[in-house]
């Protein structure tokens, strides 16, 4: 019977010092990966550790730009507004965020000037200054057809920082730069540059109504800047940023503020009335008698149904409608005033509330088949 046996395998003979060779290629190993390691990981921490280059001096402009910004950036303010809601099984209310946008101290008394349309439908509203303290705000008074407002904190003296310079729009060029600080997407205390690119242009306010003489700028104005300051390079307000022109709602190089003077016409009236004040008339309307009239007499323009006595429209010949026997004669259809077009009374309003007491302006109304041109001389205070 045969067995079966274990036979152990053949090895080659060790020679003597194979284990120092060994061991020594190990040590080579480890000798070139730390060398390696120091000339690709420690070289670049070297780099990170340069010596940093002083910094040079600021070229003019960017030093004056520097300026400008510490100099006016105190004034401009946050505004977050709130909107009541009522939970309808608790009958709860509680007010919910609206919207954001920004503003400028006008004075010390700390009246803050910003966009209608920021605070517009809200129940309430909060100012944020510059060193972040915010305050609960009182809405003053509101101009919809300039797309102005004026709301009021109780804030220290010390902390109201008002604009420090007003300027004019009636001399600015095409061109010149200009620089907007607001609260863009809730990013406070954002400067953007850039030139007047456009000037005399009309756009149109929340209420449907157009605002004259608006300035045109590409300085980037996004959503939350609206009601901040937009400035000259010597740093004076020269108009309040109202509104982009973009189809994605961004900026897109094309944004518009109301110019300063009519800020400085409307602003002081708002805080002293609440209100703008009309320069008096004297002329009555009734649209939705007037537009029938008008639609059958094919004739666009608002129809004086009456004038009070001594009035200026009354001084000026202004003509009212009347009734005689049994028929209805029109009065004067205002068709255009200073040469723009006149559809409701509405217009008339928008039109009037752009003068003072003492302005004249001239009428172009449809008289018995005929444009007759009537310059009227406003009265008021």
């Amino acid at each position: 019977m045969e067995s079966y046996g274990y036979t152990p395998p053949a090895y080659p003979p060790r020679r003597p010092g194979s284990g120092l060779i060994w061991l020594a290629g190990l040590v080579l190993g480890v000798i070139v990966g730390l060398a390696v390691y120091r000339l690709f990981v420690d070289r670049g921490k070297t780099e990170l550790q340069r010596p940093v280059t002083p910094a040079g001096q600021l070229a003019s402009d960017e030093q004056s730009t520097v300026d400008l910004f510490e100099k006016v950036s105190p004034s401009v303010v946050y505004i977050t507004t709130l909107q009541q809601s009522v939970n309808l099984w608790t009958r709860n209310v509680t007010e919910v965020p609206q919207g954001t946008g920004s503003g400028f101290v006008w004075d010390e008394a700390g009246h803050v000037v910003t966009n209608f349309h920021v605070v517009r439908g809200a129940s309430s509203a909060k100012v944020t200054l510059n060193e972040h303290t915010t305050y609960d705000a009182t809405l003053v008074g509101v101009a919809p057809n300039f797309d102005l407002a004026v709301l009021k904190i109780n804030a220290p003296a010390s902390k109201l920082h008002k604009l420090p310079f007003v300027g004019t729009s009636a001399g600015l060029k095409v061109g010149q730069k200009v620089f907007a600080i607001g609260n863009p997407f809730g990013l406070d205390q954002t400067l953007t540059t850039g030139i007047v690119s456009a000037l005399g242009r009309t756009i149109q306010s929340v209420s449907g109504q157009p605002i004259d003489h608006a300035i045109q700028t590409d300085a980037a104005i996004n959503p939350g800047n609206s009601g901040g300051p937009l400035l000259d390079s010597s740093g004076r307000l020269i108009g309040v940023n109202t509104a982009i022109y973009s189809p994605s709602g961004a900026s897109a190089g094309i944004g518009f503020a109301v110019p300063v003077d009519t800020v400085n016409r409307i602003v002081p009236q708002l805080i002293k009335d609440g209100h703008v004040a009309k320069p008096e008339f004297g002329a009555v309307f009734d649209d939705r008698f007037g537009m029938a009239v008008t639609r059958q007499l094919g004739v666009p323009g608002a129809l004086v149904i009456g004038v009070t006595e001594n009035s200026p429209a009354a001084k000026a010949g202004l003509r009212p409608t009347q009734r005689v026997r049994g028929s209805i004669i029109p009065g004067d259809i205002i068709m255009k005033i200073d040469g723009r077009e006149v559809r409701v009374s509405t217009d008339v309003d928008a039109v009037l509330e752009r003068h003072n007491a003492g302005d004249k302006v001239t009428m172009t109304v449809w008289r018995e088949g005929n444009e007759v041109d009537v310059e009227v001389v406003l009265g008021g205070k």
